[in-house]
């Protein structure tokens, strides 16, 4: 066997072993892209309107929540039923990070100086780093339907 061939065959066997864990950080880039593009752009959508950039965030954070859910249950960990189940420990999850949000967002902005787009960037990666966790763990762990 060539050396291509080898390591054509240990991608193919590692990406079995691991396809959730593939499909997640897909559908991670996908909601990261969506998440933080949705907050930035209802800032500057809603700019003329004067909304505060915490009222921004809330709304933000429905939008996104509901979007991450969704492609959690369906792409990444193809649970079946239980939508009631997992969608409150899902929202358990990313309610608790968005209290912090609404402690963290204020400190960055009033407190640091930073821009508020800038701030919910970086407060986002600790939600990306985490979420896999909890999600395999704790929200979907007991009804995967298929690997």
């Amino acid at each position: 066997m060539g050396r291509w061939q080898r390591c054509l065959e240990t991608g193919r066997c590692l990406a079995g072993r691991h396809q959730t864990k593939v499909r997640f950080l897909l559908a991670g880039a996908l909601n990261t892209v969506i998440g933080l593009a949705v907050y930035p752009a209802l800032y500057f959508l809603a700019a003329p309107l004067k909304f505060h950039y915490l009222t921004i965030l809330a709304i933000s954070q429905v939008v996104c929540v509901a979007f991450a859910f969704l492609t959690s249950k369906v792409l990444v960990f193809r649970t079946s039923e239980n939508y009631l189940r997992e969608s409150g420990k899902f929202v358990t999850f990313h309610m608790s990070y968005f209290l912090v949000n609404l402690a963290a967002l204020p400190a960055l902005v009033e407190f640091a100086g930073m821009n508020p787009v800038w701030a919910q960037t970086l407060f986002a990666v600790l939600v990306i780093v985490t979420s896999y966790f909890w999600h395999s763990r704790i929200t979907f762990s007991s009804t995967k339907v298929s690997s």
